[in-house]
């Protein structure tokens, strides 16, 4: 199937029922998609459940889906931090539940569920609440956890560039859980800088095939500004 190309986010992201289970690229918001997220908000979709490294920063992007009890369940690494206060409020009202997922641990699980693992051991969270009720197995000496790969329905992830096959390239940090989280969604929906003419990025470039890519719409952000000063992106 060939990669579509949406007019705006709002039609990139229509579609998306409620209870879908959402990952959401970023790290901070170093690569958050929030434009499509502030599109999934105006959709009205509603008992998500988000895959995401941390809980929402500021009044933005995923902060803003917690703070309208859209979403009913996240699974993240670093839900608490000095601008979470949205995370938190609807967490002590008891409003949102949280699955608190190490980030190497995370990463991993969504890489399995991207390469068809079935399901692996890790030593992370051995000993810790973490642990609890899953299966724990000793391998030459050392303690494991069984640990099931974390699949979602549909990834919102933001890249820098794309051409008209999908295929992606990032900027810097902004790449993190991009790739792997492309690989691990039923349907994958990406904003990028510009769509540039298929065959025209490096191969050596290319980190997400647009095998992986089903939808594409262009967002101009002050990063992508910034990636066209360094001569990265090609107007």
């Amino acid at each position: 199937m060939s990669t579509i190309i949406a007019p705006n986010p709002a039609e990139a992201v229509a579609g998306i029922a409620d209870g879908a289970t959402v990952l959401m690229g970023g790290f901070g918001n170093a690569g958050q998609a929030h434009e499509l997220i502030d599109a999934l908000l105006a959709s009205g979709a509603r008992d998500l459940t988000v895959v995401s490294n941390n809980a929402g920063q500021g009044d933005a992007g995923l902060a803003l889906l917690i703070k309208e009890r859209r979403v009913a369940k996240i699974i993240c690494s670093f839900p608490r931090q000095s601008d979470s206060w949205h995370f938190d409020e609807a967490y002590r009202a008891g409003q949102i539940e949280l699955e608190l997922v190490p980030q190497g641990n995370l990463a991993e699980r969504l890489r399995a569920a991207g390469a068809g693992i079935g399901a692996f051991f890790t030593p992370t969270g051995y000993g810790t609440p973490l642990a609890a009720g899953k299966e724990v197995r000793e391998i030459h000496g050392r303690h494991y956890v069984l640990e099931y790969p974390l699949r979602g329905d549909v990834a919102l992830i933001k890249a820098l560039a794309a051409d008209g096959a999908g295929n992606l390239t990032y900027r810097k940090t902004a790449r993190n859980f991009g790739p792997v989280m492309a690989a691990a969604a039923d349907r994958t929906i990406v904003q990028v800088e510009e769509v540039l003419p298929t065959g025209s990025l490096d191969p050596e470039n290319v980190i997400t095939p647009g095998l992986f890519v089903d939808t594409l719409t262009v967002v101009r952000t002050a990063s992508g500004e910034a990636a066209r000063k360094e001569g990265r992106l090609t107007v």
